[in-house]
């Protein structure tokens, strides 16, 4: 890995002239957004699968003629049989389109998701249809209720019944007679059963909420009561002459969560008990909760501060409630197996081993993240993954070995890795050397077959079958080979990775994009894409943007850099440092970095831009405002302006609570800082923004004003966080921010 350390600019200097260019540019090969959106670079994805048979097999979706149809794959050797046949499927509309599938336990039924709605990021309402391979026949859940409105249907043990969620109360289908019986009865939009307020899907990845014994005798669920919660109104000022409000529970920062419990329904009585576990509902969360057997349930509750974890086992026989594990934190808790830096959400539940005797828990207790055995009766905990190194994500657990992904070198990349559940460190690398970048695994459980996707810088993403562990490839699933002749035609600059260290003693990851045609004779200017908070990673070695692509080739350096405080594999104290300090500690590290590296000469310190999303678009702000000597331009998209208006699980977790350090909210608020502001700022947020409400935006508009600060804005009505919907939305908004860019840090001459 190259290391840009203090004054790299003058050592390069004296090494002569750099050309970096792979190719030259000719009008052919140059993108345009018009390109971009017209459909030539579309890349190829693999359909969800279902493994079956504990991974000897796996069902998934295909086309044929234009059809959906479900389509059986042995995993030795991709023996290939129809699973459910299109004209199985077929609907008095038409083809079944499916979404997502389920199989029952004994393979006999099959559940079908379509005509799906979206309930705020996820499409997880829709129509359910049950296939019986038995007889041949397709029915419906739920006909007495509307289109689109059951939410998470799943089988009973038996294949017997189904049991789902609508209008926020839990119902069981005999789906042969189609008897239905409500299993609760309160369900409003203040009191909800089986599913989650807005916070606890946005924040703990919970949409799902019931949970089914293995034996049928028991439904766990979640109950909320959103009552006391404050209801934020967004404005459809559009659909109508006259305008419309559109109510969100939501729970601002500081202000009390939902009241969370756990209820156990006896299905021979259809009797709800409430599991008293201990600690106030509206003191703690319930971001957990599994069947380990028949008549062992576990919980996982975090307080408030979210910096205490607590499991607690539960059995329903003897109504036996016991904590079986503790976990404390002078910072937070982290949840869940998702990869740390891949903007992932989970279902959190524990990894089960040794028949269920035992699970896995990722903690930092050592300085680093580490994977844990945590027996079930007693307590007691082994370490699993010795070494100076963090476990970025758990892939899945057999009877003797533990997969996990992991890059203990370079905190860029991802690999899998094996070792044995006795913790003695036989560790070894599973992913070939052949394939840098980053490599996700989708394992089965037996440990014997996975999916296994890889990309990189240079690499557009493919998909293959393999045999664990030797890594044998059974067959290439995606290799996007149309995707790749297209960006083969272009000219495509070349990206490399390195470090630079602050005049802290900070050393960042850097990921730099050239300009195709690059000659470090020239200056050039520069664009920083920052997100920088702990909830996403940018400089990854992953594929580069179509858009990164055509500013480069325009003549941008494109420059993405780590902070601390990133969730990047450089552990504990990297993550964690930035506890009560968001905005400050991150921002300082970006701007810092940014100082050292535009002493590279050709880097142009006169035209230097910063942009970012969400935490990027807070990033970009307070890099504006309190570095105006180093960035002269900004683009802020959907930006948290001030700390103590979003939502209370995401900042309370990371800074505290405000009645006890308000001021470091204040601190690290880029409205705070609205007075600094000396170059160029476009503003950008859609006004159904539910995550990052448009308040956000009018309130820093408030503060420029009254600071005489001259800006740019652009409102897109009725978009949400992701700026989305609507025809050419996306194409409109990236043509702005390149216009933008184009104009205040222009290709040629000083910057405006």
């Amino acid at each position: 890995m190259l290391r840009y350390p203090t004054l790299l600019g003058l050592l390069l200097a004296a090494l002569g002239p750099i050309c970096l260019a792979a190719q030259t540019a000719t009008p052919d090969s140059l993108l345009t957004l018009d390109r971009i959106y017209s459909g030539e670079f579309r890349q190829d994805y693999a359909r969800p699968i279902s493994w079956i048979d504990g991974g000897e097999a796996y069902v998934t979706i295909e086309q044929r003629d234009g059809a959906d149809e479900l389509v059986r794959y042995r995993s030795r050797d991709r023996d290939r049989s129809v699973y459910l046949g299109a004209e199985q499927l077929r609907l008095d509309s038409g083809p079944m389109a499916i979404e997502d599938f389920s199989l029952s336990p004994d393979g006999s039924q099959v559940l079908l998701f379509t005509n799906s709605r979206r309930v705020w990021r996820s499409n997880t309402k829709g129509d359910y249809w049950v296939y019986d391979r038995t007889t041949g026949t397709l029915r419906q859940l739920g006909t007495a209720f509307p289109a689109s409105s059951l939410m998470f249907a799943k089988f009973s043990s038996d294949s017997r019944y189904a049991y789902y969620v609508h209008d926020f109360n839990l119902y069981r289908e005999d789906y042969r007679t189609g008897e239905t019986t409500a299993l609760t009865h309160d369900g409003t939009g203040d009191l909800i059963n089986g599913t989650f307020d807005w916070v606890y899907e946005e924040e703990f990845g919970k949409r799902d909420g019931f949970r089914l014994s293995p034996d049928d005798r028991y439904l766990a669920y979640w109950h909320l009561d959103a009552s006391e919660t404050g209801t934020f109104y967004m404005i459809n000022n559009t659909d109508s002459i006259y305008s419309r409000p559109i109510p969100l529970r939501y729970p601002k920062v500081g202000q009390s969560p939902s009241a969370a419990r756990i209820g156990l329904i006896d299905l021979t009585t259809d009797r709800t008990h409430w599991i008293p576990v201990p600690g106030g509902e509206r003191d703690n969360y319930l971001p957990g909760l599994q069947w380990v057997n028949d008549d062992l349930l576990l919980i996982q509750q975090l307080n408030r501060h979210q910096n205490e974890l607590t499991v607690w086992a539960y059995r329903p026989s003897d109504s036996d409630l016991r904590r079986v594990y503790t976990e404390t934190e002078d910072t937070w808790v982290d949840l869940g197996y998702p990869d740390i830096s891949a903007n992932s959400w989970g279902n959190n539940d524990l990894p089960l081993v040794d028949d269920g005797s035992a699970f896995l828990r990722m903690t930092e207790s050592d300085g680093w993240r580490h994977v844990y055995h945590v027996d079930i009766t007693t307590g007691q905990q082994r370490l699993v993954t010795p070494g100076d190194y963090d476990v970025a994500s758990l892939r899945t657990a057999t009877r003797d070995s533990l997969y996990f992904v992991a890059s203990p070198k370079n905190a860029t990349r991802r690999y899998l890795y094996r070792t044995d559940l006795a913790g003695r460190g036989d560790t070894l690398r599973v992913t070939p050397q052949r394939y840098g970048g980053l490599n996700g695994y989708d394992v089965a459980p037996n440990g014997r077959y996975a999916l296994h996707t890889h990309q990189s810088v240079t690499e557009a993403p493919t998909v293959r079958l393999v045999e664990l562990p030797g890594h044998r490839t059974i067959d290439v699933l995606v290799d996007n080979a149309a995707y790749r002749a297209a960006l083969a035609g272009l000219a495509l600059p070349v990206t490399r990775f390195s470090e630079v260290t602050t005049s802290d003693g900070i050393t960042t990851d850097v990921r730099t994009t050239y300009p195709v045609d690059f000659d470090s004779t020239r200056t050039y200017p520069v664009l920083f894409h920052v997100y920088g908070e702990p909830w996403g990673q940018v400089a990854l070695d992953g594929p580069i943007g179509l858009w990164d692509i055509m500013m480069a080739q325009r003549g941008y350096v494109i420059v993405n850099m780590d902070n601390r405080g990133t969730p990047s594999l450089r552990g504990s104290e990297w993550r964690k440092s930035i506890y009560r300090k968001v905005g400050v500690i991150n921002t300082r590290d970006q701007a810092l970095a940014a100082r050292e590296l535009l002493k590279l000469p050709y880097l142009d310190s006169s035209r230097v831009a910063v942009w970012g999303w969400s935490g990027g678009g807070s990033m970009t702000l307070n890099l504006l405002f309190r570095y105006p000597d180093i960035y002269g331009t900004g683009v802020a998209v959907a930006a948290v302006s001030d700390q103590l208006i979003y939502d209370n699980i995401y900042q309370e977790r990371y800074m505290g609570l405000p009645s006890e350090n308000r001021e470091d909210f204040v601190a690290g608020s880029p409205v705070t800082h609205a007075g600094g502001l000396a170059g160029n700022l476009l503003l950008i947020h859609g006004t159904a923004d539910d995550n990052v409400h448009y308040q956000s935006a009018e309130l820093l508009i408030n503060e420029l004003i009254r600071r005489n600060k001259q800006f740019d804005l652009m409102i897109y009505p009725n978009r949400s966080h992701g700026i989305s919907e609507g025809t050419n939305t996306r194409r409109h908004l990236y043509t702005l921010i390149t216009d933008y860019l184009l104009e205040h840090t222009p290709l040629n001459g000083a910057a405006q």
